[in-house]
């Protein structure tokens, strides 16, 4: 799927993969994954979590305010993304 981006974890450091580039940035060293993908809103996701000790939790995550700081033009990157999903080995 062309228009497809993928989100993962691994340990403290979560992933968002699309067209053969990775985003990674730092999250709660308690975030064991995520389970769901529940909307995806140019830049914007909301997504179901579980924590350690927690059930699970809807969270946010802006990736705009990310890849500014990361130099990437945020609204050329972002545009053709249309669905998000999860991607874990």
């Amino acid at each position: 799927m062309n228009n497809c981006a993928f989100l993962s974890n691994e340990g403290n450091v979560t992933s968002f993969c699309f067209d053969g580039k990775t985003i990674r940035f730092r999250t709660s060293s308690a975030l064991e994954r995520y389970t769901d993908v529940v909307e995806w809103d140019e830049g914007y996701l909301v997504v179901k979590a579980k924590y350690k000790g927690h059930a699970e939790e809807e969270e946010y995550i802006d990736l705009v305010p990310i890849l500014h700081n990361l130099y990437i033009d945020a609204d050329a990157f972002l545009k053709p993304i249309q669905k998000v999903r999860l991607q874990y080995a």
